[in-house]
Protein backbone atom coordinates (compact mmCIF):
# COMPACT_ATOMS: atom_id res chain seq x y z
CA UNK A 1 0.00 0.00 0.00
CA UNK A 2 1.05 3.56 -0.58
CA UNK A 3 0.05 6.94 -1.09
CA UNK A 4 2.05 10.22 -2.88
CA UNK A 5 1.70 13.66 -2.63
CA UNK A 6 0.12 15.70 -5.04
CA UNK A 7 0.17 18.69 -3.11
CA UNK A 8 1.40 19.33 0.36
CA UNK A 9 -0.96 21.78 1.87
CA UNK A 10 0.71 24.20 5.18
CA UNK A 11 2.05 21.92 7.69
CA UNK A 12 1.77 18.20 6.75
CA UNK A 13 3.71 15.89 8.10
CA UNK A 14 4.72 12.14 9.94
CA UNK A 15 3.57 12.13 13.36
CA UNK A 16 3.18 9.04 16.14
CA UNK A 17 2.34 9.31 19.84
CA UNK A 18 5.40 10.96 20.29
CA UNK A 19 9.39 10.77 21.71
CA UNK A 20 9.64 9.70 25.34
CA UNK A 21 12.56 8.85 27.55
CA UNK A 22 14.78 12.16 26.30
CA UNK A 23 13.45 15.15 27.87
CA UNK A 24 16.38 15.03 30.58
CA UNK A 25 18.46 15.98 27.23
CA UNK A 26 16.10 18.96 25.72
CA UNK A 27 14.16 16.62 23.52
CA UNK A 28 10.55 16.99 23.58
CA UNK A 29 7.97 14.62 22.96
CA UNK A 30 6.26 16.26 20.05
CA UNK A 31 3.97 13.88 18.50
CA UNK A 32 0.32 14.27 17.34
CA UNK A 33 -1.84 17.57 18.29
CA UNK A 34 -4.50 15.87 18.65
CA UNK A 35 -3.99 12.44 20.21
CA UNK A 36 -6.99 11.36 20.66
CA UNK A 37 -7.87 11.79 16.82
CA UNK A 38 -4.53 10.27 15.73
CA UNK A 39 -4.99 7.08 17.60
CA UNK A 40 -8.59 6.82 16.36
CA UNK A 41 -7.49 6.45 13.13
CA UNK A 42 -5.11 4.04 13.69
CA UNK A 43 -7.44 1.69 15.14
CA UNK A 44 -9.96 2.11 12.49
CA UNK A 45 -7.55 0.45 10.23
CA UNK A 46 -6.24 -2.27 12.32
CA UNK A 47 -2.95 -0.55 13.44
CA UNK A 48 -1.66 0.14 17.10
CA UNK A 49 -2.27 3.11 18.54
CA UNK A 50 1.81 4.06 18.47
CA UNK A 51 1.34 3.78 14.02
CA UNK A 52 2.64 6.81 12.32
CA UNK A 53 -0.26 8.90 10.80
CA UNK A 54 -0.20 11.66 8.70
CA UNK A 55 -1.04 15.05 10.33
CA UNK A 56 -2.50 17.72 8.16
CA UNK A 57 -2.49 21.21 9.68
CA UNK A 58 -4.44 24.14 8.53
CA UNK A 59 -4.19 23.24 4.91
CA UNK A 60 -4.08 19.80 4.09
CA UNK A 61 -2.48 17.96 1.18
CA UNK A 62 -3.87 16.15 -2.32
CA UNK A 63 -2.72 13.00 -2.33
CA UNK A 64 -3.57 10.05 -4.67
CA UNK A 65 -3.42 5.92 -4.04
CA UNK A 66 -0.63 4.48 -6.07
CA UNK A 67 -2.19 0.84 -4.84
CA UNK A 68 -5.32 -0.46 -3.55
CA UNK A 69 -5.45 0.88 0.30
CA UNK A 70 -7.19 0.91 3.69
CA UNK A 71 -7.40 4.49 4.63
CA UNK A 72 -9.08 6.50 7.38
CA UNK A 73 -9.37 10.14 8.12
CA UNK A 74 -10.28 11.69 11.75
CA UNK A 75 -9.93 14.98 13.36
CA UNK A 76 -11.61 18.43 12.65
CA UNK A 77 -11.44 21.36 10.02
CA UNK A 78 -11.72 19.51 6.90
CA UNK A 79 -14.27 17.33 4.56
CA UNK A 80 -13.21 14.49 2.66
CA UNK A 81 -13.28 13.71 -1.21
CA UNK A 82 -12.07 10.32 -2.76
CA UNK A 83 -12.52 10.83 -6.51
CA UNK A 84 -14.36 13.97 -5.97
CA UNK A 85 -17.07 12.58 -4.17
CA UNK A 86 -18.06 13.54 -0.42
CA UNK A 87 -16.75 10.43 1.45
CA UNK A 88 -17.42 9.95 5.61
CA UNK A 89 -14.71 10.85 8.18
CA UNK A 90 -14.09 8.47 11.13
CA UNK A 91 -14.45 5.52 8.80
CA UNK A 92 -12.44 3.05 7.39
CA UNK A 93 -12.45 3.46 3.64
CA UNK A 94 -10.79 0.79 0.71
CA UNK A 95 -9.08 3.54 -1.60
CA UNK A 96 -8.62 1.67 -5.40
CA UNK A 97 -5.23 2.41 -7.02
CA UNK A 98 -4.86 5.57 -8.96
CA UNK A 99 -7.57 7.51 -6.81
CA UNK A 100 -6.92 10.57 -5.87
CA UNK A 101 -7.78 11.79 -2.06
CA UNK A 102 -8.87 15.49 -1.45
CA UNK A 103 -9.99 17.49 1.43
CA UNK A 104 -11.82 21.10 1.51
CA UNK A 105 -11.32 23.62 4.52
CA UNK A 106 -14.67 23.52 7.20
CA UNK A 107 -15.63 26.55 9.04
CA UNK A 108 -13.37 25.53 11.99
CA UNK A 109 -10.98 22.99 13.19
CA UNK A 110 -7.26 22.48 12.36
CA UNK A 111 -5.48 19.01 12.58
CA UNK A 112 -6.73 16.18 10.30
CA UNK A 113 -4.96 12.60 10.34
CA UNK A 114 -5.21 10.12 7.75
CA UNK A 115 -3.95 6.63 8.70
CA UNK A 116 -2.96 3.59 6.19
CA UNK A 117 -3.20 -0.13 7.16
CA UNK A 118 -0.06 -1.32 8.32
CA UNK A 119 0.92 2.12 9.59
CA UNK A 120 3.53 4.50 7.45
CA UNK A 121 7.27 3.61 7.09
CA UNK A 122 9.99 5.53 8.61
CA UNK A 123 13.01 5.14 10.36
CA UNK A 124 12.41 5.83 14.03
CA UNK A 125 14.70 8.39 15.71
CA UNK A 126 14.94 7.82 19.32
CA UNK A 127 11.97 5.75 19.82
CA UNK A 128 9.46 7.20 17.52
CA UNK A 129 8.41 8.35 13.80
CA UNK A 130 7.35 11.74 14.78
CA UNK A 131 8.65 14.58 13.21
CA UNK A 132 10.31 17.18 14.79
CA UNK A 133 10.78 20.45 12.64
CA UNK A 134 12.42 22.46 14.97
CA UNK A 135 15.29 19.92 15.12
CA UNK A 136 14.95 18.51 11.78
CA UNK A 137 14.82 15.02 12.80
CA UNK A 138 12.26 12.05 12.70
CA UNK A 139 9.02 11.51 9.90
CA UNK A 140 10.11 11.92 6.61
CA UNK A 141 13.54 13.14 6.40
CA UNK A 142 12.73 15.27 9.47
CA UNK A 143 10.49 17.80 7.24
CA UNK A 144 7.19 18.41 5.81
CA UNK A 145 6.04 16.81 2.95
CA UNK A 146 6.42 17.35 -0.42
CA UNK A 147 4.79 17.69 -3.46
CA UNK A 148 6.48 13.46 -5.07
CA UNK A 149 6.71 12.31 -1.70
CA UNK A 150 5.74 8.09 -1.01
CA UNK A 151 4.52 7.43 1.80
CA UNK A 152 4.36 2.91 2.09
CA UNK A 153 3.06 0.48 4.66
CA UNK A 154 5.46 -0.18 7.27
CA UNK A 155 4.04 -3.78 7.03
CA UNK A 156 2.09 -4.26 3.86
CA UNK A 157 -0.69 -6.51 4.56
CA UNK A 158 -3.15 -8.32 2.07
CA UNK A 159 -5.92 -5.76 2.17
CA UNK A 160 -8.15 -5.87 4.98
CA UNK A 161 -11.51 -5.72 3.74
CA UNK A 162 -13.05 -6.64 6.55
CA UNK A 163 -12.33 -3.28 8.45
CA UNK A 164 -13.92 -1.44 5.62
CA UNK A 165 -16.80 0.52 7.04
CA UNK A 166 -15.66 0.29 10.53
CA UNK A 167 -16.91 3.83 12.15
CA UNK A 168 -16.24 6.05 15.22
CA UNK A 169 -20.02 7.17 15.88
CA UNK A 170 -19.89 11.28 16.21
CA UNK A 171 -21.23 11.02 20.16
CA UNK A 172 -18.06 9.30 20.67
CA UNK A 173 -15.60 11.51 19.16
CA UNK A 174 -14.31 14.88 21.37
CA UNK A 175 -16.98 17.77 20.84
CA UNK A 176 -14.88 20.17 18.85
CA UNK A 177 -16.82 23.16 18.75
CA UNK A 178 -15.88 26.78 18.47
CA UNK A 179 -16.68 27.68 22.07
CA UNK A 180 -14.83 24.99 24.11
CA UNK A 181 -15.30 24.69 27.72
CA UNK A 182 -11.70 23.64 28.92
CA UNK A 183 -11.30 22.05 32.39
CA UNK A 184 -8.06 22.58 33.86
CA UNK A 185 -6.22 21.82 37.35
CA UNK A 186 -5.30 24.81 39.37
CA UNK A 187 -1.41 25.27 39.95
CA UNK A 188 1.14 24.47 40.49
CA UNK A 189 2.43 28.03 41.17
CA UNK A 190 -1.48 29.17 41.64
CA UNK A 191 0.15 31.41 44.75
CA UNK A 192 2.13 33.32 42.59
CA UNK A 193 -1.47 34.96 40.97
CA UNK A 194 -3.56 37.12 42.81
CA UNK A 195 -7.46 36.88 43.41
CA UNK A 196 -8.68 38.94 40.63
CA UNK A 197 -6.07 37.02 38.49
CA UNK A 198 -7.20 33.70 38.95
CA UNK A 199 -10.67 35.11 38.33
CA UNK A 200 -9.98 36.35 34.83
CA UNK A 201 -8.82 33.76 33.88
CA UNK A 202 -11.73 31.70 34.88
CA UNK A 203 -14.10 34.35 33.90
CA UNK A 204 -13.12 34.99 30.28
CA UNK A 205 -13.05 34.08 26.83
CA UNK A 206 -9.49 33.32 25.01
CA UNK A 207 -8.39 33.82 21.52
CA UNK A 208 -5.83 31.67 19.90
CA UNK A 209 -3.69 34.09 18.33
CA UNK A 210 -1.90 33.50 14.68
CA UNK A 211 1.37 33.84 16.54
CA UNK A 212 1.05 29.86 17.93
CA UNK A 213 2.25 26.62 16.50
CA UNK A 214 2.95 23.42 17.56
CA UNK A 215 4.94 24.20 20.58
CA UNK A 216 2.49 27.08 22.16
CA UNK A 217 -1.18 28.13 21.78
CA UNK A 218 -0.57 32.42 22.70
CA UNK A 219 -3.71 33.18 23.97
CA UNK A 220 -5.52 36.58 23.62
CA UNK A 221 -8.40 37.92 25.78
CA UNK A 222 -8.41 39.75 29.66
CA UNK A 223 -5.04 39.70 31.36
CA UNK A 224 -3.85 37.65 34.31
CA UNK A 225 -2.44 39.46 37.15
CA UNK A 226 0.42 38.07 39.27
CA UNK A 227 0.86 38.79 42.76
CA UNK A 228 4.85 37.46 43.02
CA UNK A 229 6.23 37.92 39.57
CA UNK A 230 6.19 36.30 36.20
CA UNK A 231 8.75 34.63 36.64
CA UNK A 232 10.51 31.30 38.74
CA UNK A 233 13.20 28.76 38.44
CA UNK A 234 13.03 27.44 35.70
CA UNK A 235 11.23 23.79 36.05
CA UNK A 236 9.70 21.08 33.98
CA UNK A 237 7.05 21.46 31.69
CA UNK A 238 4.02 18.97 30.48
CA UNK A 239 2.00 19.37 27.38
CA UNK A 240 -1.36 21.23 28.50
CA UNK A 241 0.96 23.73 31.14
CA UNK A 242 -0.57 27.09 30.98
CA UNK A 243 2.02 29.94 31.58
CA UNK A 244 1.42 33.51 32.35
CA UNK A 245 4.71 35.72 31.58
CA UNK A 246 4.69 39.46 32.68
CA UNK A 247 2.15 40.54 29.91
CA UNK A 248 -0.42 38.29 31.49
CA UNK A 249 -1.57 37.06 28.61
CA UNK A 250 -1.31 32.98 28.94
CA UNK A 251 0.82 30.83 26.66
CA UNK A 252 -0.53 26.71 26.59
CA UNK A 253 1.93 24.77 25.82
CA UNK A 254 1.57 21.83 23.19
CA UNK A 255 3.08 19.17 21.73
CA UNK A 256 5.97 20.40 20.87
CA UNK A 257 6.70 22.38 24.31
CA UNK A 258 10.51 23.28 25.75
CA UNK A 259 11.09 20.24 28.21
CA UNK A 260 11.69 23.49 30.65
CA UNK A 261 10.29 26.99 31.50
CA UNK A 262 10.78 29.74 34.00
CA UNK A 263 7.32 31.65 33.77
CA UNK A 264 4.84 31.02 36.56
CA UNK A 265 1.87 28.58 35.24
CA UNK A 266 -1.30 29.03 36.68
CA UNK A 267 -3.04 25.80 35.55
CA UNK A 268 -2.67 22.81 33.54
CA UNK A 269 -5.06 21.59 30.54
CA UNK A 270 -6.59 18.62 31.09
CA UNK A 271 -5.61 15.39 28.79
CA UNK A 272 -9.27 14.79 27.87
CA UNK A 273 -9.89 18.33 26.58
CA UNK A 274 -6.23 18.98 25.18
CA UNK A 275 -7.63 17.65 21.66
CA UNK A 276 -10.75 20.21 22.13
CA UNK A 277 -8.10 22.45 22.75
CA UNK A 278 -5.58 22.00 19.91
CA UNK A 279 -8.21 22.03 17.06
CA UNK A 280 -8.53 25.75 18.17
CA UNK A 281 -7.43 27.26 14.50
CA UNK A 282 -4.63 29.77 15.04
CA UNK A 283 -6.07 33.15 14.17
CA UNK A 284 -9.54 32.08 13.76
CA UNK A 285 -12.88 32.91 15.66
CA UNK A 286 -13.19 30.02 18.48
CA UNK A 287 -13.93 31.51 21.80
CA UNK A 288 -12.80 29.52 24.72
CA UNK A 289 -13.26 29.63 28.17
CA UNK A 290 -11.54 27.71 31.74
CA UNK A 291 -13.54 25.79 34.42
CA UNK A 292 -11.22 24.72 37.08
CA UNK A 293 -11.77 20.71 38.37
CA UNK A 294 -10.30 18.03 40.31
CA UNK A 295 -7.84 15.65 39.67
CA UNK A 296 -9.77 12.54 40.22
CA UNK A 297 -12.61 14.02 37.99
CA UNK A 298 -9.77 14.59 35.24
CA UNK A 299 -8.46 10.99 35.48
CA UNK A 300 -12.05 9.59 35.35
CA UNK A 301 -13.17 12.16 31.99
CA UNK A 302 -9.50 10.45 30.81
CA UNK A 303 -10.25 6.96 30.99
CA UNK A 304 -13.73 7.37 29.55
CA UNK A 305 -12.04 8.98 26.54
CA UNK A 306 -9.67 6.32 26.06
CA UNK A 307 -12.87 3.94 26.21
CA UNK A 308 -14.39 5.24 23.28
CA UNK A 309 -11.27 3.70 21.50
CA UNK A 310 -13.01 0.64 22.03
CA UNK A 311 -16.26 0.96 20.96
CA UNK A 312 -15.44 1.15 17.14
CA UNK A 313 -18.49 0.07 15.29
CA UNK A 314 -18.02 -2.90 12.51
CA UNK A 315 -19.80 -2.10 9.13
CA UNK A 316 -23.55 -2.60 8.46
CA UNK A 317 -22.83 -4.40 5.27
CA UNK A 318 -20.13 -5.23 3.33
CA UNK A 319 -20.06 -2.44 0.72
CA UNK A 320 -19.88 0.56 3.57
CA UNK A 321 -16.37 1.40 3.01
CA UNK A 322 -15.89 0.65 -0.36
CA UNK A 323 -16.28 3.32 -2.71
CA UNK A 324 -16.65 2.29 -6.11
CA UNK A 325 -17.38 6.02 -7.68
Amino acid sequence: MCLQIIQPGFLTTVQDRGRFGYQRFGVPVAGAMDAFAMRAANRLVGNTDDAAVLEMGIQAPDLVSLQDCLVAVTGSGFDLFIRGEPAPLWTALVVRAGWEIQFRRQPYGCWGYLALAGGIAVKPVLGSLSTYLRGGFGGFEGRTLQPGDTLHSLHPPSLPMALAGRRLPAHKRPAYSVAPLIEVILGPQQEYFCAEGINAFLSSEYLVSAVSDRMGYRLQGAAIAHSRGADIVTDGLVVGAVQVPSSGQPIVMMRERPTSGGYTKIAVVVSADLPLLAQCMPGGDARIRFAPTTVEAAQARYRQMLQRLAEIENAEDEDAGVYAF
